[in-house]
């Protein structure tokens, strides 16, 4: 199957699945282009990144930047049916993380890479990677 026929059926569930993947890439090779050595300080800094409360924060940050196609995407993944919530976020919260991972799946299957490190960074502007 090619990029673009998964991006066209998948379901915003299974995107999140990949763009969780996506997004997390993104974390560690900022992380290691920071200059931040060692595994253990490197997994302490993703996991400021990578929650479901700071996914929901860092899609705020953008929201306005979204095309309406990047809108789109979002709300596949914010609207799939197949969400289980976990403990460690709300229900609004964990949907809206879910949304911001399809867009990063989204994103990235399209081949738009630079888009995707662009929105990134604007949401995670404010952020130390350190």
């Amino acid at each position: 199957m090619e990029a673009s026929e998964l991006l066209r059926t998948a379901d915003g569930a299974s995107l999140a699945y990949l763009g969780d993947c996506v997004f997390e890439l993104w974390v560690r090779r900022r992380l290691l282009l920071s200059g931040l050595t060692g595994t253990g300080a490197l997994n302490e800094a993703a996991r400021r990144f990578v929650t479901a409360k700071n996914q929901c924060a860092a899609f705020h940050r953008i929201e306005g930047l979204l095309t309406e196609e990047e809108q789109a995407y979002f709300r596949r993944g914010r609207n799939s049916p197949h969400l289980s919530v976990p403990r460690s976020a709300s229900g609004a919260e964990y949907r809206t993380a879910s949304g911001f991972e399809t867009l990063c799946a989204a994103l990235y299957l399209d081949g738009k890479e630079e888009r995707l490190d662009e929105l990134l960074s604007a949401a995670f502007a404010e952020e130390k990677a350190e």
